[in-house]
């Protein structure tokens, strides 16, 4: 099968190669999957270069890449009985940038046959969405502060705060032409590119002096720095990313003096696989996302063949959209 691989920890465009390899065989509690679709992520990018925490490091030499993905599973290992060939999954493990993957059975989320793929293979994002928004604990009407506004995360979670009547206020590095926020439940949008003087008076002058009262935050800096002093009393500031090289400082009495959480968020699978216990909450998510008003923005997709320039743009311009790799049904490889 095509697998994209590395043998070395680096800069992905030094170090990924396309390659053939085995078509992996499941082991006691595993099951294999023809993969369908592959989401390119962020986070992707910081594995390729070792910079996840254990059991997050690779395994080199030959390691495939990718963390998210959907498929069909194709077989299933001794010992597991609550799946069976034919099934579309999610999952959040290793090696999704292939044809086939082998897996534990326990990392998978099932969806139905219909579910569209393109949220399929970034059905985490949707969770990461979900979780972040009930952390920041906004209320109708209060205003939430999402930055990298046209991530696919920040759209996501936008669409999430529109079905609680919560105000959205969108921070864009630059405005896109191709990406109507205002549709995805936006209320306002502030662009960097059009100034970066004055960041809390014009944070002020779109929420109509009322501040923010949650701030969903993935690029640090000053950027983070003004959102704190605009944050109302008593306010969430929820970070998950950190895509400014820059820091940010605080001094202890602008956390005491408004009563101000502020809290880290990494990926509710990060470590974990999902317990039985979220099966209702992860079928209410599928619900809520699945007909085609609940929107994911996406960029184009590629064939695993193209990878050198999927992963250049998606690095280059992720405001473009959400990149995926397609493979195709074929090659399926089935049985116990």
């Amino acid at each position: 099968m095509k697998a994209i691989v590395f043998d070395q920890m680096g800069p992905p465009l030094e170090v990924l190669q396309l390659r053939e390899v085995p078509v992996p065989e499941p082991r006691e509690g595993e099951v294999r999957l023809k993969l369908l679709s592959a989401s390119i992520n962020p986070g992707d990018f910081l594995f390729i270069q070792g910079l996840y925490p254990e059991p997050k490091k690779p395994a080199l030499p030959g390691q495939v890449a990718g963390n998210h993905g959907a498929g069909i599973i194709t077989r299933v290992g001794k010992g597991v009985v609550s799946w069976e060939p034919g099934t579309l999954v999610a999952f959040s493990h290793f090696d999704s940038w292939a044809e086939h993957v082998a897996l534990p059975a326990e990392r998978l989320i099932r969806l139905p046959p219909d579910y569209p793929l393109e949220k399929a293979s970034q059905f985490f994002n949707i969770i990461t969405a979900w979780d972040l928004l009930e952390r920041a604990n906004v209320r109708s009407g209060q205003w939430l502060a999402l930055t990298a506004g046209n991530s696919t995360v920040a759209t996501l979670v936008a669409q999430f705060a529109r079905l609680r009547g919560v105000k959205v206020l969108s921070i864009v590095r630059q405005r896109q032409a191709t990406l109507d926020l205002a549709s995805l439940g936006v209320s306002a949008v502030l662009a960097l590119s059009e100034g970066r003087s004055d960041l809390g008076a014009r944070v002020r002058a779109l929420t109509d002096g009322l501040g923010v009262h949650g701030v969903i935050d993935c690029v640090g800096g000053a950027l983070l720095e003004a959102l704190l002093q605009e944050s109302a009393p008593g306010g969430q500031v929820i970070v998950y990313g950190g895509f400014s090289p820059e820091r940010f400082s605080l001094h202890n009495f602008d956390l005491l003096m408004k009563d101000l959480h502020l809290r880290a968020y990494v990926y509710r699978y990060f470590f974990d696989a999902p317990r039985r216990e979220d099966e209702a909450l992860l079928q209410h998510l599928v619900k809520l996302s699945a007909p085609a008003s609940f929107q994911v923005p996406q960029g184009p997709s590629h064939a695993l063949e193209d990878f050198k320039l999927a992963v250049e743009e998606s690095l280059g311009r992720p405001e473009a959209g959400k990149r995926f790799f397609r493979m195709p049904r074929e090659s399926t490889v089935s049985g116990r």
